[in-house]
């Protein structure tokens, strides 16, 4: 025994609308949890590293914290990475920015307990 199909009519233009609703709703809430606040950090990341001057305490992605000694360019910097020791370093490679009188998290209870 043989049960008719229903036709398959091509969809009207409401019902695909209908069926979009939730891929657009989604795309709206991981805009506004996601991509919009990593936009953000990018932005004040970037601000941060273009404000790097000579003096500053600086912290690579490396783990490398540094004394700004010189800047050469847009693109490069002359850092102390200890006594005597210069390195360029990229600013791209600049994880933090840390002022110049604002101590190192570790070396701040180093101090306390001598």
């Amino acid at each position: 025994m043989a049960f008719a199909q229903g036709t398959t009519a091509a969809p009207t233009g409401s019902s695909i609308i209908i069926q979009f609703i939730p891929f657009i709703l989604i795309f709206v809430v991981m805009w506004f949890l996601i991509l919009r606040p990593q936009q953000k950090r990018a932005k004040a990341h970037q601000e941060m590293v273009k404000g790097v001057r000579r003096g500053d305490t600086i912290v690579t992605s490396g783990g490398f914290i540094a004394k700004v000694t010189r800047v050469i360019d847009d693109n490069e910097l002359e850092a102390e990475i200890a006594d005597g020791v210069k390195a360029r370093i990229v600013r791209s490679t600049i994880a933090d920015v840390r002022a110049k009188g604002e101590p190192v998290k570790g070396e701040a209870a180093n101090d306390a307990g001598k």
